[in-house]
This record gives C-alpha cells, structure tokens and sequence, in this order.
C-alpha cells in the first residue's frame, strides 16, 4: 500500500509542476522582428503589441506606382490589413474578392482591407532599383540603408 501512496504523491507532483509550466510560462511581450532569411539572424526588433501596424511601401517593379502593405499584429501574428496604391496594373489587384472592400483615402489612393490573412511570416526581397520604406511605431526606416540592397528579408513575431 505503501508503495501505492508514493507514486501517488509522485505523480500529484509531477502533474503539479506541468500545470505550473503550462500556466505560468513566460507570456513575455512580443516583438515584431525583421531577419534576413537565409540566416534567421534578427536585423531590428520592435514593439508588437496587440493590435499595433507597420506598413512596408515601395514602388512596384511592374506598374512602376507606390504600393504600401499594412500589417497588424493580432493574436500574436502578423495579419494582412490593407493594401494602399494609386494606380491598377500587373501584379496588383484589380477585383475586389468576398469580405473585401475598396475605399479611397484623402489623396485619391485606393485602399482595399478586409484580407484577414494570417502570416507565419512576411518576406521581402529589398529593392535594388527603388527602396522599400518601413512605417512603424512612427518612423520612416530604409530597408536598404538597414538590411542592404537585394536583401532577402522576413517579418515575423517572435
């Protein structure tokens, strides 16, 4: 019998400490993090509170007009907002699907939302013609000043 009680003591402890670690794990605040893909190695971390944005803008390689992707941190992913451009072209879209809607901002721009596309990651490969400009937590930053040119780099939230 005795042999019983201390397994049962054993096991209650055992299962004790996994709820504590399940529980208690450390729910650290999560940084939005721009990596250069072939390495994984972190170039810029920032603040990725829920419900936060950043936008990466850059001149389109086909229809030669800016695009600016905006992205939001939503459950502790990156979530696919809007997209803001001025001009239809290849490589850009040119119908508006279910859920989505198409509205015009104060300069005329057209902003379509409504993707509600989950991202394990965003990736980029950094202009070699023109820059792509990251908007986030107020700044304007170069990517190509940051990561270099023809960089092939990711967001992600980590």
């Amino acid at each position: 019998m005795r042999k019983y009680s201390i397994a049962a003591v054993i096991a209650l402890a055992i299962t004790a400490v996994m709820l504590c670690l399940n529980s208690c794990e450390d729910k650290g605040d999560k940084k939005i993090v721009l990596c250069y893909s072939d390495t994984d190695e972190i170039i810029a971390s920032f603040e990725g509170d829920e419900g936060s944005e950043f936008s990466v803008e850059f001149i389109h390689s086909v229809n030669q007009s800016p695009v600016k992707d905006v992205f939001r941190v939503e459950n502790g992913q990156i979530v696919a907002a809007r997209t803001i451009y001025s001009a239809f072209g290849a490589g850009v879209q040119t119908e508006i699907e279910d859920g989505q809607k198409l509205e015009f901002d104060e300069d005329g721009n057209m902003v379509v939302s409504g993707f509600d596309i989950v991202f394990p990651r965003v990736d980029y490969l950094v202009g070699t013609v023109s820059d792509h400009i990251l908007e986030i937590q107020g700044e304007s930053i170069s990517l190509r000043d940051l990561c270099g040119r023809n960089a092939h780099v990711y967001f992600a939230i980590r």
